[in-house]
């Protein structure tokens, strides 16, 4: 589990140019002034994501207005199969997510950006004869488009919403001071 610590950043993330789920272009930029909540994936995994995705969807929840401050991005590690409409289609079970995909030099870039891993192999369940194991974790980028921490898969609902609870309470006191409150 990281520490937080007002001020400090994880090195993680950066700058990705890719498209979202409606066809839009998007850059890192376009999120600033919300929380991100960025997870990797791929819409034919049959196991990790839909229980991430199931589990951010709880987190949500569980924050209640808060989570109108929170965006949570879904960012592609198959772009040859994960279409725009494909990841529409597929994050239409978890209302809020932003499906992002791009050409695979975009897609590796924002696996780099992330040092996220991921990697093609055969899987002669999936009806494409490959599945793309990856790293299960979620990326928190601040509204100043820094990361500032990240969730294994290991963490419960009630322990990601709480560790966001306190990020927001500590970014609000830090704006507060700054603008002499």
């Amino acid at each position: 589990m990281s520490t937080l610590r007002p001020g400090s950043a994880l090195p993680v993330g950066g700058a990705f140019d890719l498209v979202d789920h409606d066809g839009r272009p998007v850059t890192h930029e376009t999120f600033r002034g919300a929380y991100a909540l960025v997870f990797f994936g791929f819409t034919h995994c049959r196991v990790v994501c839909p229980r991430a995705l199931g589990r951010l969807s709880t987190v949500l929840g569980l924050l209640g207005p808060d989570a109108a401050r929170m965006q949570p991005l879904y960012i592609t590690v198959d772009p040859e199969r994960d279409h725009p409409s494909v990841m529409k289609a597929f994050l239409a079970r978890w209302p809020g997510f932003l499906g992002l995909t791009g050409s695979r030099e975009q897609i590796e870039a924002a696996k780099a950006a992330f040092h996220v891993f991921a990697r093609r192999r055969d899987d002669p369940e999936d009806p494409n004869g490959y599945a793309v194991p990856h790293t299960a974790i979620t990326y928190v980028i601040d509204p100043e488009g820094v990361c500032v921490d990240h969730f294994t898969d290991a963490l419960s609902a009630d322990e990601v919403a709480e560790r966001l609870r306190t990020l927001i309470a500590r970014n609000h006191r830090l704006n507060a001071s700054e603008a002499g409150e």
